[in-house]
């Protein structure tokens, strides 16, 4: 078995796998559990993941998470969780909530595992030095929020597929001129592809979004994890 051949053995193995994780219900994932399901059973996964019950409440968690010490909430709407809230513990001043908003735009912009924001979207989000993040918020009563949305499992089958298209271009020569053509052909279905599955808006189920709160102490981050799926939309008026 060639090289080149190896090679499209190990991108399909690869696919399957990606599949295979992926296979669970799509929705909104906090550290990889799935938001849903009841609150004992979030509870225990959770503590699985090494965070306690709080001393003053057992149906809040405590721990650490993307570096911060932080209290979990989990919200139910008839009995299924739709809401994972992760507060911060800690409370800075202006200049420091400012930076550590900021830096979690430019960390969801990084991460694979969230689609692509337009440049003016996030541009938006992003406070400037110069703003008076205390004023703006008690005069003009201002919501300093960024959002953002985990891809769906197509979405992220479609990315791998692509990354493993880029790998192959490396071995360009070895592989001959039908096979360049394949690949082509693959990298434009791919594409077609990833816009109708833009288009179809599936990801806006699976929301993650962050904002900076305020309290006696100062400023503080609340990020919230939505499954959009669960949400009470009225059905029961």
């Amino acid at each position: 078995m060639n090289k080149v051949i190896k090679f499209f053995v190990l991108v399909f193995m690869q696919f399957l796998l990606s599949v295979s994780l992926y296979a669970q219900k799509d929705v909104t994932q906090f550290l990889g559990i799935p938001v849903d399901g009841s609150k004992p059973e979030m509870i225990k996964k959770l503590k699985e993941k090494g965070f306690v019950s709080s001393t003053s409440d057992k149906d809040v968690l405590v721990g650490e998470f993307n570096g911060e010490e932080v209290n979990i909430y989990i919200v139910t709407d008839n009995n299924k969780v739709w809401r994972i809230m992760v507060c911060d513990i800690s409370s800075r001043d202006e200049q420091q909530i400012r930076i550590r908003f900021n830096k979690l735009i430019q960390q969801f912009q990084n991460n694979k595992s969230y689609v692509d924001l337009p440049e003016s979207i996030i541009s938006k989000y992003i406070i400037s030095e110069n703003e008076k993040i205390s004023y703006e918020m008690t005069v003009h009563n201002k919501q300093y929020t960024a959002s953002f949305y985990q891809k769906t499992k197509e979405l992220y089958s479609i990315d791998i597929e692509q990354d493993n298209l880029d790998k192959l271009e490396l071995l360009n020569d070895t592989i001959d001129l039908e096979q360049r053509m394949l690949l082509f052909h693959k990298r434009a279905s791919l594409i077609s592809m990833r816009i109708s599955e833009i288009g179809n808006d599936e990801y806006l189920n699976k929301n993650v979004w962050f904002r900076i709160g305020r309290d006696s102490r100062g400023f503080f981050i609340a990020m919230y994890y939505d499954n959009e799926y669960n949400r009470a939309k009225g059905e029961d008026l």
